[in-house]
């Protein structure tokens, strides 16, 4: 099956593009720039969901849910977040279509069904969600309010490609409101520690924590806190943010409370969120040419099991060994999944499950049972081993942990040797466009010198390394003071 993948060394685009749809995550819909996400793409969607989830609600927030439509004046009241997100959003302005007299069959806008108020489709929900938070919030008492959203939101993207940029995605969005500033800026940290957690232990990913630039902060916030990913082709790639948005959003929507003194104030709040597009940084991170290569902790099916036989017999046989194993590793929590299919061949099965990233796959056949072992296959490296019916199981558990981590230990090791620091403009450009991955330079600190070197290399300014050394330098491009290295790259 997997045989008509582009390879990622003859197009690192075009492998990606077709992975995602021949291993039936995703495909392009009949909207233009939205996507649909099948079966196999869903249910790693809500393993990564239900481990957010968790987390969330272990971190005291709850969950709700707020309208898709956002009335243009309430869109309007944070100018830096409506400025922000203004070219992106899709807007209703009508509510009623009605027969064509012109083309029988077709409809057309009712011109006397136009709204007062022009909506705006969610591109982020902070407008509709802090208009709501003034009437839910009086008194200090009401404070902490931690809120979490899963929703979809709408941005008007031109140049679309799936999971990583489509005009219609899934995602959670947090929004919490505070008594202090210190306490807000505290719970923008936690989430972006959540965050990070969740890519290294769960996804595989090494991030890297940071706080964006002024240019590249969130619209409407005061901090942007971020990890970084980087992907196989040496570009880098934004896994979650976390914001902390000072006042701005409570005196835009008068949201205050009173303090225990009676005195009122103004809230302090903070938004985060995650997407689908970390399915795309899972598919980057760690597939190969045969197709994806999933972290067991994610993986819908982590163990496949594959019968070769040549009669109904040898399969009722096999069968009935293979329903013992099944039974351990369910009680063991693994989720298995048993190819007994008769329409399709034991090499047609490898191929589908090697494109698909099952972790591991168990071959049994008419000789392993005459031996009491299986044939076992680990999905990242491709080796085989034998093992004793009587030990499988255990072993199975301890492999999938040993995978989990391999697959983390490598993805480190790439990223920790494409991180390249440099002193001169003609190194970083040299670093960019030879080995690729991070570059970390000094720079000047200035918005107008970020720009410049964007607009000659596309390098962006990934971000400002939470755990950096402040050391004097210069600025790569300009010469002037630099007060510590931060981290460019291509990025997606």
């Amino acid at each position: 099956m997997s045989k008509n993948l582009t390879t990622r060394a003859d197009d690192y685009s075009k492998w990606y593009n077709e992975l995602v749809v021949k291993a039936d995550l995703a495909e392009n819909s009949g909207v233009r720039g939205c996507m649909v996400i099948k079966p196999y793409g869903y249910a790693i969607w809500e393993k990564m969901q239900a481990e957010l989830d968790r987390k969330f609600k272990e971190t005291g927030h709850q969950n709700a849910y707020f309208p898709l439509f956002v009335p243009k004046s309430m869109f309007e009241a944070e100018e830096k977040n409506a400025e922000g997100f203004a070219k992106e959003c899709a807007i209703v302005t009508h509510y009623r279509l009605k027969n064509d007299p012109d083309n029988p069959g077709k409809l057309m806008v009712d011109p006397n069904a136009k709204l007062e108020e022009e909506l705006i489709v969610r591109p982020t929900s902070e407008a509709i969600i802090w208009s709501t938070f003034k009437g839910w919030v009086q008194s200090y008492r009401d404070l902490p309010l931690l809120i979490n959203q899963w929703a979809n939101v709408v941005r008007w993207e031109m140049r679309t490609r799936l999971f990583l940029r489509t005009a219609e995605f899934l995602w959670q969005e947090g929004h919490t409101a505070h008594a202090t500033r210190s306490e807000a800026i505290e719970e923008s940290e936690k989430m972006m520690n959540v965050y990070a957690e969740f890519a290294e232990n769960f996804m595989a990913i090494p991030v890297i924590k940071g706080i964006k630039t002024e240019t590249e902060r969130f619209a409407g916030a005061e901090e942007t806190y971020c990890i970084e990913a980087l992907m196989q082709d040496g570009k880098a790639l934004q896994a979650g943010t976390s914001h902390f948005l000072g006042q701005n959003f409570a005196k835009a929507f008068d949201v205050k409370f009173a303090n225990a003194e009676g005195k009122q104030e103004y809230v302090w709040g903070t938004s985060w969120g995650v997407s689908t597009r970390l399915m795309g940084a899972l598919v980057m991170t760690h597939s190969d040419d045969k197709g994806l290569v999933l972290p067991p902790n994610l993986a819908p099916i982590q163990v496949v099991i594959v019968p070769i036989y040549k009669t109904d017999e040898q399969l009722d046989e096999i069968t009935a060994a293979v329903n013992i194993l099944v039974s351990q590793l369910k009680e063991l929590k693994i989720v298995v999944k048993y190819d007994d299919r008769t329409t399709q061949k034991p090499g047609f099965k490898f191929a589908e499950w090697e494109l698909k990233g099952v972790p591991v796959r168990i071959a049994v056949g008419p000789k392993d049972l005459e031996n009491g072992t299986f044939e076992i296959t680990r999905r990242d490296n491709l080796s085989k081993e034998t093992i004793s019916k009587d030990e499988i199981a255990i072993y199975i558990q301890k492999l999938l942990e040993q995978i989990q981590i391999d697959l983390f230990n490598k993805a480190l090791e790439y990223r920790d040797t494409h991180i390249t620091e440099v002193n001169s403009f003609e190194e970083f450009k040299e670093a960019l466009e030879g080995k690729g991955g991070f570059v970390s330079a000094h720079w000047d600190g200035t918005a107008e010198t970020e720009e410049k070197i964007k607009n000659l290399t596309k390098a962006t300014i990934r971000c400002i390394p939470l755990d950096r050394v402040e050391q004097a330098g210069s600025c790569i491009l300009t010469g002037n003071p630099s007060v510590g290295r931060v981290l460019f790259a291509k990025a997606y």
